[in-house]
């Protein structure tokens, strides 16, 4: 039975990935319109069109989300969001299901794809993570998107985790940003695309059913970024395992 699924999840990764492409093509005209929006207005724009591709792609690969928590959410207030980082099913969920304008923190290289860079670096900060003078100006440049009232979201375990515990530790970024700019932390826990996408199988995806919880806000006055970050680490670590 193994060797029919592992047929099967590569056959569907096809169709995920010729899925992907197709209903990114239709939607990549009027998305890039939100660069002639000022923001946050053009930002509001750019996620409401990308909930819309992302609600009918994840339908067509058999993958619907169930997103719970979004009351965490307080009109008018702008908050740093974290997840955790299990595979790339995570990304596209990060930035189309946060409740209101946001950007997400991303890897450079990743703009020079053609066609494609342009959608990303709309929604996106770029980072080098290996030059140090990108990685200063990423952080001012998302502090600069936190004043304009928009919310940065950043996956604090860097990387994909591919351990065998639910969390990897988590850097200091998103909590240094969030005390320096004195804006709450919302923690949100995505389950499912662990099974749906393994990050030890290569091309590989399977239908299965998806959930983010948004869980309530941390503040980050009169508290360290190391506590912070512990304490928001403890939280996610509770939840994803009481709901895995």
């Amino acid at each position: 039975m193994q060797i029919f699924k592992n047929i099967f999840a590569r056959i569907w990764a096809a169709w995920g990935l010729l899925s992907f492409v197709i209903t990114f093509l239709i939607i990549f005209l009027p998305s890039m319109i939100a660069w002639l929006i000022p923001d946050p207005k053009g930002q509001v724009y750019f996620v409401r069109l990308s909930k819309y591709w992302m609600n009918v792609w994840l339908f067509l690969v058999g993958c619907p989300v169930k997103i719970t928590g979004k009351e965490n959410f307080i009109a008018g207030k702008v908050y740093v969001v974290v997840f955790n980082h299990n595979t790339l099913l995570d990304v596209p969920l990060s930035c189309p299901y946060v409740p209101g304008a946001n950007k997400t923190i991303a890897k450079a290289s990743f703009a020079k794809v053609p066609v494609f860079g342009w959608y990303y670096k709309k929604g996106a900060v770029l980072v080098d993570r290996k030059n140090e003078k990108s990685r200063s100006q990423s952080f001012e440049a998302m502090k600069a998107v936190l004043a304009e009232g928009i919310h940065m979201c950043i996956y604090p375990e860097g990387t994909r985790n591919r351990s065998n515990e639910p969390l990897k530790p988590f850097y200091d970024g998103a909590f240094k940003l969030a005390c320096d700019s004195e804006k709450e932390i919302i923690p949100c826990v995505i389950l499912g695309t662990k099974k749906a996408m393994p990050v030890n199988r290569t091309f590989y995806l399977l239908p299965g059913r998806l959930k983010m919880h948004f869980l309530p806000a941390a503040i980050s006055t009169n508290i360290s970024v190391n506590e912070l970050k512990e304490k928001v680490f403890k939280v996610m670590r509770e939840y994803y395992v009481e709901n895995v």
